[in-house]
């Protein structure tokens, strides 16, 4: 695989390859317990945990360092942490926490998800009815389409690393474990064999390949799913390999005579040896045995870039200006997964990107806007009006806004504006921070107007986080500091540094 994927990192004092992470960080024991162990992999041991302050439960994934043996492993080890964290936000997988570091492991701390591996499922059941497996398959693919539409190719898809939220037959199932997953490039072949067996599509062994893998293996878990059998296997590892070159399935021992039509053309389609000519993420999203009530989506998720820029456009200034302060005061884990989307759209290198970049960005990962609307998003996110997008504006932009939910950062932005700590936001510190910005016809009445709940002509912190969550896709538990719990509260304080 090429390392130009990997994002520079900052040097830490200490030699470089002695730390993952770019920045010192608080002894992970001084805020959680470890208790028993959930699981284990090549490099880690996963705990159960209990946050001290809140006795909140999580999971946490401990890296052992004796383990990352070269410059390589340190780096796989920092990219699967950006990669969890710029996949954050989708429902179906686990939601990365926060991250610690010691001079002996690197500590993911995660959601708990305690229903068991999809794996331990299959096994317990032999195999699933066709309604649910289309179930499952449906969620597994939907994080297979968001994985690519953010620039990320999973290379590990197997039934192991899917975990159910809780032990109730209708929990929710989660994505898992990106330590092989990378950043990629519509387009970009590589060439380093990765993932596992069973599950490995074909161009992998070839040692050419792109993100056609992903849908291939979720293909293998298709298979699984309604027969409880692989659909390759054989003794020894080189001859599953075999196997899967062949790619001839068996469709006629039991259960498939039972199994209908719809479902064995898509296993067929999602396992095509051709990655040409293999069904997509989105294909598979619209195949009829997929499909609820018959209703196939009308066209690809949107690209991460023009979902967020959609809604950052429909944004008031101010709270466009409130995602800038924010995202500078972002750790670099949190953003790593922007700035490589940031350096796929800048074609040649030059820190800024342009319309035209945008634009062949945007088609690159399936866009159909005309270029006035992609021009109007553009224009809504050049803040200093210049032209072009330079790497802050991208990053407020596209940041995602479950950072809002942060109480810290609502306080650090809302104090940038409030420069007399007086508790409220006046028309003049609004008017001096768009000059800050660079920004003119900006009508502060209207908008403070908008934001002003109690009609006193100033914006308190209530009334600024309430506009801060508003219209955020569901954000928005709490709308005011007031209603924050007391675990909430100490837990905020607690992690002030992380």
């Amino acid at each position: 695989m090429s390392k130009s994927n990997i994002p520079d990192k900052t040097t830490p004092t200490t030699p470089k390859t002695t730390w993952v992470l770019p920045r010192v960080t608080k002894n992970l024991h001084e805020v959680y317990t470890l208790g028993r162990k959930l699981g284990q992999g090549q490099f880690g041991i996963t705990y159960h945990c209990t946050h001290n302050s809140t006795g909140r439960t999580y999971a946490c994934k401990s890296i052992s360092k004796k383990k990352l043996l070269c410059k390589e492993d340190y780096d796989d080890a920092w990219r699967e942490i950006q990669i969890m964290h710029h996949l954050s936000e989708h429902p179906n997988v686990v939601r990365i926490r926060e991250t610690y570091e010691d001079s002996f492991f690197v500590h993911l701390v995660m959601e708990l998800c305690e229903g068991g591996e999809l794996f331990d499922r299959i096994v317990q059941k032999g195999h699933y009815s066709e309604r649910q497996a289309a179930k499952l398959i449906k969620t597994i693919v939907e994080v297979v389409e968001a994985c690519h539409s953010l620039g990320v190719m999973h290379r590990d898809l197997k039934p192991e690393n899917f975990l159910f939220d809780s032990v109730d037959e209708d929990a929710v199932l989660k994505t898992i474990d990106f330590g092989l997953s990378v950043f990629y490039k519509p387009g970009e072949i590589f060439s380093d064999i990765s993932g596992s067996p069973y599950y490995v599509a074909p161009e992998v062994l070839h040692k050419k390949y792109g993100s056609e893998a992903d849908v291939w293996s979720a293909g293998v878990i298709l298979y699984i799913l309604l027969s409880g059998r692989l659909p390759f296997c054989a003794d020894t590892e080189n001859g599953i390999f075999r196997q899967i070159c062949r790619g001839r399935l068996n469709f006629q021992s039991e259960p498939w005579p039972e199994i209908s039509y719809s479902a064995k053309d898509l296993i067929r389609k999602m396992l095509d040896r051709n990655p040409r000519t293999r069904f997509t993420a989105h294909q598979v999203l619209c195949h009829p045995w997929i499909v609820d009530d018959n209703i196939a989506p009308d066209k690809p998720l949107d690209s991460a870039v023009l979902s967020r820029l959609k809604q950052f456009s429909a944004m008031n200034k101010l709270k466009k200006m409130a995602l800038h302060v924010i995202a500078k005061r972002l750790n670099e884990e949190e953003i790593g997964g922007l700035k490589e989307l940031f350096r796929m759209l800048d074609a040649d290198n030059s820190g800024t990107i342009t319309l035209d970049e945008l634009k062949e960005g945007l088609q690159r990962v399936g866009s159909e806007l005309m270029e006035s609307e992609i021009k109007d998003l553009m224009d809504a996110a050049d803040i200093d009006n210049n032209g072009t997008l330079d790497y802050g504006e991208f990053i407020a932009a596209t940041v995602h806004l479950n950072k809002l939910e942060r109480e810290e950062n609502l306080l650090s932005a809302f104090s940038y504006f409030d420069k007399d700590g007086s508790g409220y936001i006046t028309i003049d510190e609004i008017q001096a921070a768009c000059k800050e910005f660079g920004l003119d016809d900006v009508h502060i009445d209207e908008m403070v107007k908008e934001i002003d709940q109690d009609n006193d002509g100033q914006i308190d912190y209530g009334e600024f986080a309430a506009m801060m969550r508003k219209g955020n896709g569901g954000i928005g538990r709490r709308t005011m500091s007031s209603t924050l719990d007391s675990r909430d509260a100490l837990e905020i304080i607690g992690n002030g540094s992380n």
